[in-house]
């Protein structure tokens, strides 16, 4: 199961306290109180491993150690450790009492959370020429405490969206090392498929379906997965009782849920050209070619077929190759 969207409460350990001391020799007398340890913060740190934010399904709730209070002869307290939240990469975080989001786009990132609490001065600090016995000390301050809220949303090269049933899976099996799980019945897919064809991601998102915006089927919970794709893989079953149709359904609920998504590069793909005749193909994608230029009919059972899908990709990898060239600072 993948855990897309917890929430959770993080507290920062609050600092330790200073303390009042003074030195007990002969001809050393004076302050010596140490000051206290600063509190553990929480940080996040990006990975790869999309089932990150599962171990956030049950313990909800996340603390880091208070610092050390100061102790006598200069010593101050000793600096609580600081806490590393695991998250995947294309998680947002959003503070849910500041309405503030961090993004993670990268593996490694780091972002802080909540900070923990300064230490107090211990009475050494406040020594003067006119207060050479102060008693005076600080407490440590509190750590932050905030409710968060993990959103997973994937970052990949290519989305694969389209109806339920429409050969998704199938073709990600067929180009990459996935094993997404392929049956002839809607929502086989029940949670995003990964692939990687020779450094592009590709993800199989769920099937929608009509009102997936509003939350029918499997509803707005994979929309925003498509939101950080890069270009979209169209699938539309050529079997169909109404292909044309099917196609304006999906686009019509990426347009309802967020209208950015109609403005990213689109490939189509009839899928099934094995399932009816050439003809009944040939007429379909004729008609879906009024809406977009770009379509290719393809069945799994037709090698050559998949090598036109494989030429896309590779024109694609050249351009993601050809861009990075282009930004690189020398």
């Amino acid at each position: 199961m993948l855990i897309d969207d917890v929430e959770i409460r993080v507290t920062a350990g609050a600092g330790g306290k200073g303390v009042v001391a003074f030195n007990k020799n002969m001809m050393s007398l004076g302050p010596v109180g140490g000051s206290g340890g600063k509190g553990g913060s929480v940080y996040v740190e990006g990975i790869s491993d999309l089932r990150a934010l599962n171990k956030f399904r049950f313990k909800k709730e996340f603390k880091t150690e208070n610092g050390q209070d100061g102790r006598s002869q200069f010593r101050d307290g000793k600096d609580a450790s600081d806490l590393v939240l695991i998250i995947p990469v294309g998680t947002v975080v959003h503070n849910l009492e500041t309405g503030e989001n961090i993004e993670i786009t990268k593996i490694g990132q780091q972002a802080i959370i909540v900070r923990g609490g300064a230490g107090g001065k211990g009475n050494f600090h406040f020594r003067s020429s006119t207060n050479t016995t102060p008693k005076e000390f600080e407490y440590g301050e509190p750590g932050e405490s905030l409710k968060i809220r993990f959103e997973l949303k994937l970052i990949a090269d290519v989305g694969f969206v389209g109806l339920p049933n429409v050969g998704k899976s199938s073709l990600l099996n067929e180009l990459t090392n996935a094993k997404s799980k392929v049956a002839n019945y809607q929502f086989t897919t029940l949670e995003p498929n990964l692939g990687a064809y020779y450094g592009l991601i590709l993800a199989d998102l769920p099937g929608l379906i009509e009102g997936a915006s509003v939350g029918k089927g499997l509803g707005i919970k994979f929309l925003r997965h498509i939101e950080r794709t890069k270009i979209l893989f169209h699938f539309v079953a050529a079997d169909s009782a109404d292909p044309v149709e099917d196609y304006k359904t999906v686009r019509g609920e990426l347009g309802a849920y967020n209208k950015m998504l109609l403005e990213k590069p689109e490939y189509v793909f009839l899928s099934k050209k094995d399932a009816v005749s050439e003809t009944a193909a040939d007429k379909t994608s004729e008609k879906i070619k009024e809406l977009n230029k770009n379509i290719t009919q393809i069945s799994i059972f037709d090698w050559d077929s998949i090598d036109l899908v494989r030429k896309i990709l590779n024109d694609l990898i050249l351009e993601k190759t050809e861009q990075k060239s282009s930004d690189k600072k020398y």
